[in-house]
Formats: structure tokens, sequence, C-alpha cells
């Protein structure tokens, strides 16, 4: 895997570390490949099909 460094609003992170916390996710990484993953499938392979 590749290491980037993003910035995201404050209310963003508190969402995002709530999920962890809940055990939705087992890490912030976790839940942010899982979302970019799914970006990616929604914004790209549903419009090429």
């Amino acid at each position: 895997m590749k290491l980037i460094t993003v910035n995201i609003p404050k209310a963003y992170l508190e969402d995002l570390e709530e999920l962890v916390k809940i055990g939705m996710y087992s890490s912030r990484s976790e839940a942010i490949r899982i979302a970019v993953r799914d970006l990616i499938w929604d914004e790209y392979w549903d419009q090429s099909s």
C-alpha cells in the first residue's frame, strides 16, 4: 500500500473516529480505504458499465 496524507474537516474526523469506536471499522485507515473503494466503484465502474 502507498501512504498518502489528506486534510479533512474536523467534523468528518470526529464522525470517523466514532465509527471506529463503535466497532464498525477496525481503524480510521480501514474506514477511509473502504470509502475510497466505494467512491471509485460508484463513480467509475458503475458509469463505465
